[in-house]
């Protein structure tokens, strides 16, 4: 929801949560998401890092880490004492966590989706809940930012369950009404749970042939979630009517286009923001988000 400053026409956030995608990795979509977060800071932001398999937002926003956690999700144990191997339990299973074999029930915890289905059909109570460690999730402020990191356990298969634990976190005492999420690349089940229920979705890509394509596959996500989005186009390049054209066909806005610059390159190399690398993407990470803000405002005005 929005609201505007009847003393400055500036429109303000109203508990917003945008996340920042892409349909592949390496379009800058963190050097975007880290961009936004500290400049739209002037007032309280939260960034989430939900790329929880490679975070690395914080080599860029360096706060003073406040708090770290360890995540756990559910996985059945069996009580061999009471386990008639009945096999209701392997039934329900949807995805093979538990398996039925003559005589008992063998397990596979890496597979279970937390469901809890096991517990409530076995007629014995031979299904007994426990936990497995995830991954950890670390909060670090600075300044009026807080960021807020998930980080998957190695070796753990399944990314979700840290990402919905990440987005579910209310740092602080919640005065923040604007909330970033930067999302891991592609359109597979860790993509869609970042973005799911966000209010806007930024897509960045490419100006190369891979980059539009995976483009395509991220608008068709968004869209299938009926989600509004639009694009940000990074490394661009002067005049590209090419790419301009491609974009239109997918039926999404241009945000803003951030120019191609080995100046850029050089500063995210060195752990640098880009708006303090290049000045002049300020302006232009400003344009998008007032852009995002007028969409946003356009469409519950409709409603």
């Amino acid at each position: 929801m929005l609201k505007t400053n009847n003393e400055s026409e500036a429109m303000e956030t109203d508990y917003l949560t945008l996340a920042v995608a892409s349909g592949k990795g390496g379009t800058g979509k963190t050097t975007v998401a880290t961009g936004l977060a500290q400049l739209l800071s002037t007032s309280p932001v939260v960034l989430k890092d939900c790329d929880v398999e490679a975070p690395n937002t914080a080599l860029f926003l360096k706060g003073e880490k406040i708090s770290e956690k360890s995540h756990y999700v559910f996985v059945p144990e069996i009580d061999r004492d009471v386990c008639t191997a009945c096999g209701a339990c392997a039934k329900i299973c949807q995805f093979k966590a538990l398996v039925s074999i003559p005589g008992r029930i063998m397990k596979f915890p890496e597979l279970c989706h937390g469901c809890r289905g096991c517990i409530q059909v076995c007629p014995t109570g031979a299904v007994i809940e426990s936990r497995r460690h995830c991954g950890d999730i670390t909060t670090y402020k600075r300044d009026n930012l807080t960021l807020v990191e998930g980080r998957l356990r190695i070796g753990e298969a399944m990314a979700p369950p840290l990402i919905e634990a990440v987005k579910a976190l209310k740092p602080g005492n919640g005065e923040a009404r604007l909330t970033l999420l930067d999302s891991p690349p592609g359109t597979s089940c860790p993509a869609i749970t970042a973005i799911r229920d966000t209010d806007y979705v930024i897509l960045v890509t490419e100006p190369t042939p891979f980059g539009l394509h995976d483009l395509s596959l991220a608008a068709d996500m968004v869209k299938a979630l009926n989600l509004p989005a639009g694009v940000i186009v990074n490394r661009a390049r002067p005049n590209d009517e090419a790419t301009r054209r491609r974009i239109a066909e997918m039926d999404l806005p241009i945000l803003t286009e951030l120019p191609d610059s080995r100046k850029a390159a050089e500063g995210m190399a060195r752990g640098e923001l880009i708006i303090n690398a290049m000045p002049e993407t300020r302006p232009l990470l400003k344009e998008a988000y007032t852009q995002i803000l007028a969409t946003l405002k356009r469409e519950e005005a409709a409603q």
